[in-house]
């Protein structure tokens, strides 16, 4: 099954205890993410690893996991769907994600629940992938 992952998700890779790190090795599960939010990971690095306790080495090694799970895709790739994407995103910050979403039809993983207020692309929390979609 194919999944865009919003920022949200990906920055719960680098927390030990992460469902989501968890959950993206499943075999069953192809992970998608913009290249663009590398650069907001990247921009948020000594955020993330005060909050989950990371040296620079430990954030590299998820960053490289990060890599090896997820296909990030840059946006002229899913360009043409940025006007359809305008008009369902709820936040203009995501509209990237929705994007992304409407080209490989599938559907979007957050945690923002803001996300929900369109019904275009199924959004789901990791709660309710894990409870909704059981391997």
């Amino acid at each position: 099954m194919r999944v865009v992952l919003n920022t949200n998700i990906l920055f719960s890779f680098f927390n030990k205890k992460s469902k989501a790190r968890e959950y993206a090795t499943l075999p069953s599960l192809e992970l998608y993410a913009p290249s663009f939010a590398l650069d907001e990971l990247e921009e948020h690095k000594e955020e993330i690893m005060e909050k989950f306790s990371l040296s620079t080495i430990q954030f590299s090694l998820i960053a490289k996991f990060l890599h090896t799970v997820v296909n990030f895709v840059k946006n002229e790739e899913y360009a043409s769907f940025f006007s359809e994407a305008k008009e369902v995103s709820p936040d203009p910050d995501d509209i990237d994600f929705f994007a992304l979403s409407f080209k490989l039809h599938c559907i979007l993983w957050s945690n923002d629940a803001a996300l929900k207020k369109q019904s275009r692309i199924t959004v789901v929390s990791t709660k309710e992938l894990v409870e909704q979609y059981s391997w």
